[in-house]
């Protein structure tokens, strides 16, 4: 998958929020169709939620460490 170093979560992050772009705009050509599969967007933005989530955690393993 990806290993510790802060480039490879970096690369990580940015092939994600492509990702996640990418689904938005899935998304929002979906919701804006005359017939929206609701199901199928309701899985997409469940998906696009989880794909946020790694990327906070992603984003919060760059964060060094304080110590107090």
């Amino acid at each position: 998958m990806y290993t510790k170093q802060p480039a490879d979560i970096a690369l990580r992050i940015l092939e994600l929020k492509t990702e996640h772009r990418d689904l938005d705009e899935i998304i929002q050509e979906m919701v804006n169709s005359r017939h929206p599969d609701m199901l199928k967007i309701t899985r997409l933005k469940k998906r696009k939620l989880r794909l946020k989530d790694t990327i906070a955690r992603l984003e919060s393993l760059l964060i060094p460490d304080l110590d107090a």
